[in-house]
């Protein structure tokens, strides 16, 4: 039903002009007069107005919704009925819808995007907060004022619609809607979210994400099709805002955002660092049972070191056969020795029995001792051998040498970055020296580099997390420096000190990422302003509008700004959120001046009995003197009267000026500017 300009609702509400037409409203521009303020009044059409249940339904919802108070919500005001006229009274919204502004610009820049879903997301929560779910968020019902501020529309009227037989005259959101309410199951609050992410996709790309001949075809998109990525109609959209488009809008409920402040917290992120791939990512899911996943790579390295393990066997099975020959040798050496003796004395025995035919000759020597020549022309006893060079051999090989010799050998390991492990390094006894035989000789051997090799690592590869782990696993310390990085990842390790070995104990730096270079904005000065033109300084420095609260103040009128969270003039990172206190004005006195009035008075005296059609503007006001200057309150609005009309004049409560306790009621005739009639009042002063 339209509604006529001029005509009163409630004798209140003025109609001004018709503003807008939707699948089941009328939208009017309307005045009130008892508040002296523009409004909207959505008018229900009569398709609707049929269903008792749904307009009964539709109140009580609008109701609960008129509970919510929020900059970016769309306040409602008043429900109202009127005959068969069911209208809502709300917040008048000077600006245009987001879809007409999508439609105009073709697609948005990312930031403006960004900021206009964060003002939309805040809007949200607070309704979520009152357990309150939109269940119809799309770019027609979120309007962006003249300035700049985005406020979301009809919260509390989808659920009515909801359920009403859904079609595309009452619902023209099935490009928004959610699986769940595509097959008509449990929706919460993660339905406003996937609908958010839909009208995201269409900000950045200028089309929604789903087509189809009929309401039907895209429902069933909804459920089955895969989201297209948006970076593939628009290159330019960066991979963070497209992590958070698409985790807004999985399939199901479980996958997308816990909550709508999670997603304002990424939104926040991402307008900082719109690269950064972790923002938006999905969380990697639990194992729902203890087994442990291998990768290839840690297969492969497990492969490796099975490999490592075998030739090491086979290594000791070498060794065991080794010493097994050398056990061999000794056996046999020691044999040798011992016949050796016995050929020598059996001679010994034999020369001594020639008696003197070699007396003067005797090459044994008057003591019969047992003397071998050495290579040096030294000569060795049998207790006696050469020690042989070592330096350069294997542990191995130095041991075999030394058995030959009925030497046993004593090791002091000792760390070399030159020498390979398991080389002898040096020996205690000199080459060719004479030692005991059966003694022991010390060598030092090389126990390899004590440094960690950490090129081979691959560092750069891991997570900071697993590199700190492994770092520390391996005797070093770590610590980590934040560096600014263009296009790095945040927490990626850029690259590590010192590049090559590091010894036990030692600290190895690690750079790491904290991404580009986080421009910095002036904080502008709100104390004094507006609370919308605040809200303007904020968004064109880059810096985000916090929680607005309100309180009474002597100096600064109300509705400007008292104080802010951040001190103004000085430098804070873009995207930085911003709190302010707005004025309520002056504290209300805490007692007030009333007086009544009741009386009757016959508009005839003041026109005579002969005009009795006469019609008339009638306004009743309160005259005081304030301060010596003579002050006017309106106590009616102004209306009709014929002049035989007897007016009926009845007031409880007249509230007069503090610290005043007189003053006169006026009759005015408006037609003729004229005060047809006085009652004089007092006043008395009462706690309220």
């Amino acid at each position: 039903m339209m509604l006529g300009t001029g005509v009163m609702l409630q004798d209140r509400y003025e109609i001004l002009e018709q503003i807008g037409s939707g699948g089941m409203s009328e939208v009017y521009k309307a005045k009130c007069h008892k508040l002296n303020r523009l409004v909207g009044i959505k008018v229900l059409k009569a398709e609707f107005t049929s269903d008792a249940g749904f307009v009964s339904k539709f109140k009580m919802e609008a109701q609960a919704a008129a509970g919510m108070s929020h900059p970016n919500i769309v306040n409602i005001y008043d429900v109202v009925d009127e005959g068969d006229l069911h209208c809502i009274v709300m917040e008048l919204v000077e600006g245009i819808t987001l879809k007409s502004y999508i439609n105009k610009k073709g697609h948005l820049a990312v930031k403006e995007s960004i900021g206009i879903a964060i003002q939309v997301a805040q809007g949200i929560e607070a309704a979520h907060d009152q357990h309150i779910i939109h269940r119809d968020i799309k770019p027609q019902n979120m309007l962006i004022s003249k300035d700049g501020k985005v406020k979301v529309a009809d919260f509390g009227i989808a659920r009515a619609v909801s359920s009403q037989t859904m079609n595309s005259t009452v619902v023209g959101s099935v490009h928004y809607v959610s699986p769940e309410q595509a097959r008509g199951g449990f929706v919460d609050a993660r339905t406003d979210i996937y609908s958010l992410g839909i009208t995201m996709f269409e900000m950045l790309t200028g089309k929604v994400p789903f087509e189809g001949e009929n309401t039907v075809t895209v429902a069933l998109a909804h459920l089955e099709e895969p989201i297209v990525l948006p970076s593939m109609l628009n290159p330019e959209i960066p991979p963070a805002v497209e992590q958070i488009i698409l985790k807004c809008t999985e399939k199901k409920p479980e996958n997308r955002y816990a909550s709508i402040s999670d997603l304002i917290s990424d939104l926040r992120k991402a307008l900082i660092n719109p690269e950064d791939i972790s923002i938006g990512a999905a969380a990697a899911p639990e194992l729902t049972s203890d087994t442990i996943m291998i990768s290839k790579k840690e297969m492969d390295i497990i492969t490796s070191k099975h490999k490592i393990v075998e030739e090491e066997e086979e290594i000791d099975d070498e060794v065991s056969e080794d010493e097994s020959s050398t056990h061999l040798e000794k056996l046999l050496t020691t044999f040798g020795v011992i016949a050796a003796i016995v050929v020598v004395a059996v001679v010994v025995v034999v020369f001594s029995k020639l008696g003197g035919l070699f007396k003067d000759n005797n090459p044994l020597g008057t003591d019969n001792q047992i003397t071998i020549e050495a290579n040096n022309g030294e000569e060795l006893s049998q207790k006696e051998v050469l020690m042989p060079n070592l330096v350069g051999d294997t542990q191995e090989e130095a041991e075999k040498k030394l058995a030959g010799l009925d030497l046993k050998m004593k090791v002091i390991l000792e760390n070399s970055d030159e020498i390979a492990k398991g080389t002898i390094i040096s020996q205690e006894n000199a080459p060719d020296s004479v030692i005991p035989r059966y003694s022991s000789v010390i060598v030092t051997v090389s126990g390899g580099s004590d440094k960690v090799e950490l090129e081979g690592l691959g560092l750069t590869e891991m997570t900071l997390d697993t590199a700190v782990r492994l770092i520390e696993g391996k005797g070093l310390k770590a610590t980590v420096v934040e560096e600014n990085h263009e296009t790095a990842v945040i927490g990626s390790i850029l690259r590590y000190e010192p590049l090559d070995k590091a010894s036990l104990g030692d600290t190895v730096t690690l750079y790491v990422s904290k991404g580009p270079e986080i421009e910095k904005v002036v904080v502008p000065k709100l104390e004094g302003q507006s609370s919308d033109w605040a809200v303007q300084l904020l968004t064109s420095a880059g810096l985000v509008v916090g929680s607005i609260k309100e309180e009474y103040h002597d100096t600064i009128p109300a509705g400007c700004v008292v104080s802010q969270s951040v001190v103004p003039g000085g430098e804070i990172e873009i995207g930085t959120v911003v709190d302010y206190v707005i004025s309520l004005g002056p504290e209300p006195p805490k007692t007030q001046f009333l007086a009544s009035l009741e009386a009757s008075y016959p508009l005839r005296i003041s026109y005579g009995p002969g005009s009795p059609s006469t019609e008339i503007q009638i306004v009743l006001r309160l005259k005081q003197t304030v301060n010596g200057e003579v002050k006017y309150t309106q106590l009616t609005e102004p209306k009709a009267y014929s002049s035989d009309t007897m007016l009926d004049i009845r007031f409880t409560k007249i509230r007069g000026a503090d610290g005043v306790s007189n003053g006169e009621v006026e009759i005015v005739d408006m037609t003729n500017n004229i005060v047809l009639n006085t009652y004089t009042i007092n006043f008395f002063e009462i706690e309220v």
